[in-house]
């Protein structure tokens, strides 16, 4: 859990220095890792995707830093007293109202579930055997699949897997 919170700040350095490419690497390492940090360990959740938010914010990123904000906000419903990470979070809500982004969203706005959901999708299981794994129904799969493929811009699952794989997040 403490590799996407690592990623995150790494990636942050990183921008600081100008490296591109190795932020998007570290990125992409969070991005794996995202689904992993919960309202279980707050403190560490909320943080990791602050962090995130500033990267996806300095490269002009707004649809994943939306998405990370929704994930924060849904956080600090089950866990409100984390003291300044909500006045962060807060700020960034804010700097984030006044943000403009494309239309169309690209694979880091996809969502801790479809995160989960993603390596999955690699593997021989179908939709209803995903569905039982992951103790989800299978509209539900369905319905995440669906959105995977518009975020990745796949129109199938072996075209959003090849996609997943190239963007580093899932193993090939």
């Amino acid at each position: 859990m403490a590799i996407c919170l690592d990623s995150a700040v790494q990636a942050r350095l990183r921008l600081h220095r100008g490296n591109i490419p190795a932020v998007r690497e570290e990125l992409a390492s969070a991005q794996r890792a995202r689904h992993l940090l919960t309202y279980a360990k707050p403190h560490m959740a909320v943080q990791a995707r602050i962090e995130l938010v500033h990267v996806y914010l300095a490269l002009a990123d707004v649809a994943a830093a939306r998405t990370l904000m929704r994930e924060i906000e849904e956080i600090l419903r089950q866990r409100p007293g984390l003291g300044t990470l909500v006045s962060q979070a807060r700020q960034l809500q804010t700097r984030l109202g006044k943000a403009h982004s494309p239309n169309t969203p690209g694979a880091s706005a996809l969502t801790t579930a479809e995160l989960r959901l993603l390596p999955l999708l690699a593997t021989h299981l179908t939709a209803p055997e995903i569905a039982a794994e992951l103790f989800l129904s299978r509209h539900t799969i369905k319905s995440q699949m669906r959105s995977i493929y518009s975020k990745l811009g796949a129109a199938n699952r072996h075209q959003a897997v090849t996609r997943a794989r190239e963007l580093e997040l899932i193993d090939r």
